[in-house]
């Protein structure tokens, strides 16, 4: 399996908006396209407050390539991702980086 380590930083003000699209459209247009994700966080001590941060977990980099573009590609993510900036962008940066686990992690 691969795992993809997705950090985004949140522009002030704006986490309830990013967490109302995760919950209301991204999650559900992530099954179609068979993109499954494992877990998100938000810090509570940590020199930076406003991110938010999740795992997704893929066949291999294939699989991730093949889901993501056709996830982005999207005319539901496209419409809902602009309605999401009507009132300014959400995510300043993103983070991201492609993992996979040792032979002794409880995840395989």
């Amino acid at each position: 399996m691969l795992y993809e380590y997705r950090c985004y930083t949140v522009a002030p003000g704006k986490m309830p908006d990013l967490q109302k699209r995760f919950r209301d459209h991204t999650i559900r247009i992530w099954e179609r396209y068979d993109i499954n994700p494992v877990a998100f966080f938000t810090p509570v001590v940590a020199a930076n407050n406003n991110e938010l941060i999740f795992i997704l977990e893929f066949k291999d980099m294939a699989h991730r390539e093949k889901a993501w573009n056709a996830f982005m590609a999207d005319p539901e993510w496209q419409e809902a991702l602009a309605r999401s900036h009507d009132n300014g962008i959400i995510v300043t940066n993103v983070e991201n980086k492609f993992l996979a686990a040792t032979d002794f992690s409880p995840i395989k």
